[in-house]
């Protein structure tokens, strides 16, 4: 990641209206992202723009739009639509690139741009290189003028495609009626079509989260902050709860007591239940980052299964699955993709394949996912006066040798250095508390001393 300036692990983002989250950076990208379409694909490149509901994206969206017009392009303005919406209306519409106006889980005040090309893909880090050199430079991009200008319109009804799309997910065989759901959108992308959704597929809805105002997106709702749907899950007796995050590409499940269950074990469960079914691919793979817990590939592992693990980011879990051809992976935060049906995380979807599973088994939600022991973790920061690789310090490779040695094969040892700070985080996971503990301390020491 190196040498980028504006693009991050997905997409820029920051504050909105401080630089690069500007009116002037979002009209640069609009035009980069066309002229680069324009040079690969199509004379006037069809571009998607989808957002969430905060404040900010009135001013990106219309931004953007322009910066794809003054470049010869045609927008799409599909006003609040999820981020795997984005994705999936592209590729439905043949369109050359889909963009989503989106700070994610952050609060209203920050925003954020993902690109996609026309497979519905987040680009790979090489092309976000070459838009940003483009922004930054936008002498390279050959001005247009007259009749070589683009267009726009807003097209609301691009929505109902991927409500379509999405229920197809569910297996025929499978209804929701009989059961009583709590969706919490998150006052997000998903506030007004997540509820549809379950409805259509015959649940009774308790819809949270959906009166958006600009700025209280994720604000004490959603995935991040379950709580409120724990409580109506309880007071309603519904059967489950389903939380979106702002822009509608990740959930957190809470079970029918008011249980908040642990993303890894989601992944877990949908893991072996895909097995079950045979849906999970030739390579018997489920993919996750450095970031799960060791105790689901443990159980993965028990299931048959080979647990991959990339670095963080639903990105990079999704471009193993395509060199791979696995189909299926996730992340602990509550991303999980299901290749079949989608390019990218999707929590809608995800929500209807934890529905099927369940139904699948007959068992309840949390005697299903409380087979899924996660073991215990222990994680230290140490700050750090510079950065070397660790396996280049003999000292702390010794240290996790001996470490690793002592764990053997049921726990693993991460150490990785923080993106924004200067720490060294060093994690330790095994089935025993107290050895995880005496590692961990071990290994801070011997990090602290020679690099700190």
């Amino acid at each position: 990641m190196s040498g980028r300036k504006l693009f991050g692990t997905d997409g820029i983002r920051g504050k909105a209206n401080v630089y690069p989250m500007t009116g002037e950076v979002a009209f640069a990208l609009g035009r980069a992202v066309t002229s680069y379409f324009q040079q690969n694909f199509s004379k006037k490149p069809l571009i998607i723009i989808g957002k969430d509901t905060r404040l900010s994206c009135y001013m990106l969206e219309q931004a953007f739009s322009a910066g794809v017009c003054s470049q010869g392009g045609r927008a799409i303005l599909t006003g609040p639509l999820p981020t795997p919406g984005v994705a999936f209306v592209t590729q439905s519409m043949r369109a050359d690139a889909g963009v989503m106006i989106s700070a994610s889980h952050n609060s209203f005040e920050d925003n954020g741009i993902k690109i996609f090309d026309r497979t519905g893909h987040k680009l790979p880090d090489e092309i976000e290189l070459e838009l940003e050199k483009m922004v930054l430079e936008p002498f390279l991009i050959p001005q247009k003028t007259g009749d070589q200008l683009g267009n726009a319109k807003r097209l609301d009804e691009v929505i109902g495609r991927y409500i379509v799309h999405t229920k197809a997910a569910l297996s025929p065989q499978y209804s929701l009626e009989g059961l009583r759901i709590v969706v919490d959108g998150a006052n997000g992308a998903g506030y007004k079509l997540a509820p549809v959704v379950f409805e259509e597929l015959g649940a009774e809805v308790i819809p949270l989260g959906n009166t958006p105002n600009g700025t209280n997106i994720n604000a004490g709702c959603g995935a991040l902050h379950p709580q409120a749907c724990a409580e109506a899950v309880k007071k309603y007796r519904a059967d489950l709860g389903v939380c979106l995050d702002g822009d509608g590409d990740r959930l957190t499940i809470v079970d029918h007591s008011g249980g908040v269950i642990h993303g890894d074990k989601l992944i877990g469960l949908c893991g072996k239940f895909l097995k079950d079914n045979q849906e999970i691919g030739s390579t018997m793979e489920v993919v996750g980052t450095v970031m799960s817990n060791f105790g689901l590939e443990y159980y993965l592992k028990q299931q048959g299964l080979n647990f991959i693990r990339t670095q963080v980011g639903d990105r990079y879990i999704v471009e193993h699955m395509r060199q791979t051809g696995a189909l299926f992976g996730g992340e602990p935060s509550g991303h999980l993709v299901f290749k079949k049906y989608s390019t990218t995380g999707d929590g809608i979807l995800a929500a209807l394949k934890v529905i099927e599973s369940i139904k699948f088994y007959d068992r309840d939600l949390s005697e299903l996912t409380n087979e899924i022991e996660l073991f215990p973790q222990e994680m230290k920061n140490v700050k750090v006066s510079k950065r070397v690789p660790f396996e280049e310090v003999p000292e702390i490779k010794k240290a996790m040798l001996q470490a690793e040695e002592k764990l053997g094969t049921e726990g693993r040892i991460l150490l990785r250095y923080s993106g924004t700070e200067p720490l060294a985080r060093v994690m330790v996971e095994g089935r025993d508390q107290k050895m995880v503990q005496s590692l961990c301390n071990e290994l801070t020491a011997v990090v602290t001393k020679a690099l700190g």
